[in-house]
């Protein structure tokens, strides 16, 4: 089963989506989350705010953020490759992803390979992170 992580940057809860202004995009990103979900794949997902453990434990993650700092966040990875940083992805989006990046080699190590077909990070647009 493919495994979907999603680290978000610090947020009030765990998913963006309260206070009295919700940026529209991270209630769109928990539903696409949820029709990952749907197509079989384990999703996880990561606050900094509250489980700042999980990006020290991941080694790609502690290390795209000791290059790159918390702009690199949200960091969408698929079974262990980075396929979004820095905002998070449409469905679409997640959808090539799913179906482009190569699969998981239990025997290798996790990398920041990128999808073979596109060749690249999936660019996104950036939330800013904030929720409330």
């Amino acid at each position: 089963m493919p495994r979907l992580e999603v680290f978000d940057p610090a947020m009030c809860c765990s998913t963006g989506v309260c206070g009295p202004r919700v940026d529209p995009v991270l209630p769109r990103f928990a539903a696409d989350l949820e029709w990952v979900r749907a197509q079989g794949v384990d999703v996880q997902r990561h606050n900094l705010a509250h489980q700042a453990g999980d990006f020290v434990a991941n080694a790609l993650v502690r290390k795209t953020l000791a290059e790159q700092g918390e702009g690199c966040l949200p960091l969408v990875l698929l079974d262990g490759h980075i396929v979004a940083q820095g905002g998070y992805p449409t469905r679409r989006e997640l959808a090539e992803a799913l179906l482009t990046h190569p699969p998981a080699d239990p025997g290798s190590a996790p990398t920041s390979e990128k999808p073979r077909v596109t060749g690249r990070v999936i660019p996104v647009r950036s939330s800013g992170g904030k929720c409330c």
